[in-house]
């Protein structure tokens, strides 16, 4: 079965030029004409052309870039695989190159010069076909290392993800410890997802967040006229959450008073709403969360002793970002590609983006990440996303590391990730690096790597 011709349009208001590369290409790709943005456009979104040649000399301006380079964001946001070959007047390479800085593939000028274009139109179409395939494998890489919606190949990671798996066929309390923006929401729902409680809701409190006075009616719920306002009778989180789970994020900002009530609930699985009398059952399970030390906490006596106990029956502890460096670019990464997608944009990391974001210490764990990739996907005006892009401080002078050391740090996370992609495939692995099987396994005997960990593991 032959392969369908790929399918070039051409946004070109000269019909001269039209029937000239109408007679050079019709025989090999599947041509489609546009005289005017809004036509090429609406042919974009129809047939989805692999390259575009876009005269940048459009009307209703042809004198000047200015509907051209238009044009060119539109399609590029439109469709962000498609290679957009940009024609200018002779002369005008200062709109050119701008053109390529707003992630056109490349340009030529007028009079077109058949050979010259086919050439690249040739390298536009080869390069669109590795990238389409760069990001299946990527793709793959990615889900080989996901563990519900959390992303994770470092061991301190799989250990986490194995304990998840574990406390998940059961009902036991869970208190899930972290520093802020690592993720402990993420684990309660991957316990709950991977618990027989699946199909019943998943309930999250910030306990930080609610005033004091209302967050004993938000948990427990109150009675009609329990108070002034309460015209209605309300169920609290711990029934909304009935035979499923409810979530109490920084559960050390909890008054004593509540903590009491909690304490009641967790011993005797019965609640008494605000104003009520009646004691009713509720069968749900209770994962709570905080990036407070808790046994400080009693010490200081702010939190009580055997609430923490009846809390954490299990412990799981969410590394910060900074010492799981392995999962830094591929984090990053993950989130660029969810991002491009979602704005419809077609962007990469240069180079020294990805040292950057190998030396960043992130404070503000994957939150911080996250939040700084967002921003440039949005605010970024070329192809490639910078270090000024991220909007990430310098580390402060205690932390700064020498050029050798984040050299080492890059390296370490380049071989990890090429053997995830790669499910701990020594040869494969180095065909990608670009060195031998022995320059391989001296790098992961430099850097501590142990391949058996970047396999993919089974859990659940």
């Amino acid at each position: 079965m032959s392969q369908s011709p790929r399918k070039l349009l051409i946004v070109e208001d000269d019909e001269a030029v039209r029937t000239q590369l109408k007679y050079a290409f019709r025989e090999e790709y599947a041509l489609f004409f546009a005289e005017s943005r809004a036509a090429a456009l609406a042919l974009v979104n129809e047939v989805r052309p692999d390259v575009v040649s876009l005269d940048l000399g459009l009307p209703p301006h042809p004198d000047t870039a200015e509907e051209g380079l238009l044009t060119l964001g539109e399609l590029l946001r439109a469709a962000p695989t498609t290679k957009v070959i940009v024609v200018t007047g002779n002369g005008d390479r200062a709109n050119a190159r701008r053109a390529v800085e707003l992630g056109a593939f490349d340009y030529l000028s007028k009079p077109i010069d058949l050979e010259e274009f086919e050439t690249i139109l040739r390298r536009g179409i080869y390069l669109q076909s590795l990238e389409i395939e760069n990001t299946q494998v990527a793709a793959e890489a990615e889900a080989s290392i996901r563990f519900e919606e959390i992303i994770g190949a470092t061991p301190r990671m799989r250990e986490v993800f194995s304990m998840v798996s574990v406390v998940a066929k059961t009902d036991v309390t869970v208190l899930v410890h972290g520093e802020s923006g690592t993720g402990k929401e993420l684990i309660a729902r991957a316990i709950h997802q991977r618990s027989r409680r699946r199909n019943a809701p998943f309930v999250p409190i910030n306990c930080g967040a609610i005033p004091e006075t209302l967050l004993e009616s938000e948990l427990f719920g109150h009675e009609k006229g329990a108070y002034t306002g309460a015209h209605v009778q309300r169920k609290g989180k711990l029934e909304q959450a009935e035979s499923g789970t409810v979530f109490l994020d920084e559960i050390a900002e909890m008054s004593l008073p509540l903590q009491v009530k909690l304490l009641r609930f967790l011993q005797e699985r019965e609640i008494e709403r605000l104003g009520g009398r009646q004691r009713i059952p509720v069968d749900t399970r209770v994962i709570s969360a905080t990036n407070k030390d808790l046994k400080a906490e009693i010490l200081a006596g702010r939190f009580r002793e055997d609430l923490y106990f009846r809390l954490s029956v299990v412990a799981i502890t969410v590394p910060p970002l900074r010492e799981r460096s392995e999962d830094i670019g591929m984090l990053a990464n993950a989130f660029l590609r969810r991002n491009c997608h979602q704005y419809r944009r077609r962007l990469q990391f240069s180079s020294d983006a990805l040292t950057a974001i190998a030396r960043y210490s992130w404070p503000g764990n994957i939150r911080e990440l996250e939040n700084a990739v967002q921003r440039a996907s949005i605010l970024t005006r070329g192809r490639f996303i910078e270090p000024a892009d991220l909007a990430i401080a310098p580390a402060p002078a205690s932390e700064r590391v020498s050029l050798r050391e984040a050299r080492n740090r890059l390296e370490r996370q380049i071989v990890a990730e090429a053997l995830v992609r790669m499910k701990g495939n020594i040869s494969r692995a180095a065909i990608e690096l670009g060195i031998s099987r022995p320059a391989l396994h001296d790098l992961l005997h430099k850097h501590g790597i142990n391949r058996k960990e970047m396999r993919p593991t089974a859990t659940g």
